[in-house]
């Protein structure tokens, strides 16, 4: 008889570090989320958190020690080839168990999930329910049910069933809060520098072309009620059994797609926030929802730094390909209150965009520095199936399936090639620096040196290929020390991040 009737299996890590038995594991809401409703009906529920990836004795052995009659992946796109193997390895060595897959990349392309070898169904959308339904049917009946809404399963012989999505779960009150248990906080990131992650709501109401929520959207009868919050009352009260379950939290981190997204749940939380929490947190915003006075009031909660997707630094490409219609004007105010306030501003960024160029790229980082923000994080764009922008690139004719599906630059652009974006991305802290020096300048002279400095960013004697390694490899340093700091003195680690926070908001990067 099996110990455990569901075994979530979490790849947490990436290609460039699957071999690093160091890393710190991250805290996932969708596997609380799903635990804490199987848990409520009686099934029994572990978590396989992989911080990096076995080899196949290891993964077996461990499987093996669970005991699982199910095992249920949760897939990102960058996780589907380690999902693919580790699915094989099952159906060789321990071909009783049934293997389920979820998250957000079956969600986008079930059918392809679902076309590995070894897995036998998989879940569109969100999975409380519907695993809720497959367990139910095994343990009452010994046999799966194929009619499960939200699920596609592989028959035996091949054929492929596949049943409508239920109508997502518009009231988020009616959930039991996660499963606190699943995870062992002290060896997650956010544990190791006494921070809890929440998320009090689900979905998004945006579209932006890049992101997967357009289409997740898009897969439920009620696409309509897509982005939902837990009332506030309930919110609270969701942070409060979070600080009684780990007393040391001093630190929150909402990683809601946008805090901001309903004026009227904000300012409501808000208050009720700064009147029974109060501690120190961080969230997601975005620009063209931020005004003066919502700024003062996440000051006055005890907010003390937000991440805001900037994206790109051309208005035009923003509007036209990324579908985010905001103005350099607004975010110029927005950031400047921000400073007045005294919060911490990290902006997310994207290069190699399709159709983009490196003189593109440079207005990003052109527009960081005229914001005068404290902190960037970039990222080169990945083509995410089934959004917008991977069709945009796709029909101009950048998508190369020869392409390593790990390699960081996806794209293959005549005018932006491989190693531009790569250049670019790794220098975009050292070239922010350089031109907020520059717009600090009189016009004058700004505008000479900044000039100046474009034309030998921009020059094609640049020796961009060489440059990029020589970031890549320092970079790789920096990353492994702060990883080991954060592991091995997490206190010293957390008061070195509050002196450069205090310093962040006082004179910027």
């Amino acid at each position: 008889m099996a110990d455990l009737d569901l075994l979530l299996v979490y790849p947490d890590f990436l290609e460039d570090n699957k071999h690093n038995k160091g890393n710190l594991g991250n805290y996932s809401e969708g596997l609380a989320s799903i635990s804490a409703v199987l848990k409520a009906h009686g099934f029994r529920v572990a978590l396989y958190q992989q911080t990096y990836m076995p080899d196949r004795a290891e993964f077996i052995a461990r499987v093996k020690e669970f005991n699982p009659r199910v095992i249920g992946f949760t897939v990102r796109t960058t996780a589907r080839p380690f999902v693919a193997e580790m699915a094989g390895w099952l159906k060789a060595e321990l071909p009783d168990i049934y293997v389920t897959c979820g998250g957000y990349h079956p969600t986008l392309v079930p059918l392809e999930v679902l076309a590995l070898d070894g897995v036998h169904n998989v879940t569109i959308g969100e999975g409380e329910y519907p695993l809720l339904d497959l367990l139910t049917s095994i343990r009452d009946t010994g046999a799966v049910r194929t009619d499960i809404q939200s699920m596609y399963f592989k028959e035996a012989d091949g054929q492929i069933i596949q049943n409508p999505v239920r109508p997502l779960i518009e009231e988020l009150d009616e959930l039991p809060f996660p499963d606190l248990d699943l995870f062992d906080y002290l060896n997650l990131r956010t544990g190791r520098i006494f921070t809890a992650m929440v998320m009090v709501s689900r979905g998004c109401l945006f579209s932006c072309t890049y992101c997967g929520n357009s289409q997740f959207r898009n897969v439920y009868p009620n696409k309509k009620k897509y982005a939902r919050f837990r009332s506030p009352e309930n919110a609270i009260l969701l942070i409060k059994r979070i600080l009684e379950k780990d007393p040391r939290v001093k630190y929150l981190e909402f990683r809601d797609a946008i805090f901001n997204m309903y004026e009227d749940w904000f300012y409501q939380f808000i208050k009720l926030y700064e009147q029974e929490i109060h501690l120190p947190f961080n969230c997601n915003l975005r620009f063209d929802v931020l005004d003066e006075k919502m700024i003062k009031a996440l000051a006055d909660a005890g907010c003390y730094m937000i991440d805001i997707g900037l994206e790109s630094g051309n208005e035009d490409m923003r509007v036209k390909h990324l579908h985010r219609n905001m103005t350099n004007e607004h975010m110029v105010d927005v950031c400047k209150w921000l400073r007045q306030y005294k919060i911490t501003t990290v902006t997310y960024n994207i290069v190699g965009l399709p159709h983009e160029t490196l003189a593109l790229a440079l207005e990003t980082i052109k527009l960081n520095a005229r914001l005068d923000v404290n902190k960037v994080i970039v990222n080169i764009f990945y083509p995410y199936p089934m959004t917008q922008l991977e069709e945009i690139a796709r029909k101009g004719g950048f998508l190369d399936p020869s392409v390593d599906p790990n390699d960081p630059v996806q794209l293959r652009q005549p005018q932006f090639t491989r190693d531009d974006v790569l250049y670019i991305s790794h220098v975009f802290y050292k070239r922010l620096a350089q031109y907020r020096k520059i717009f600090a300048l009189s016009p004058e002279m700004a505008a000479k040196k900044e000039a100046k400095l474009d034309k030998k960013i921009l020059s094609p004697m640049k020796p961009r290929w060489l440059i990029w390694r020589m970031y890549a490899a320092r970079r790789k340093t920096i990353d492994f020390a702060k990883k080991t700091l954060l592991k091995t003195m997490p206190k010293l680690y957390v008061k070195l991040r509050n002196n450069r926070i205090e310093a962040l908001t006082q004179t910027g990067v």
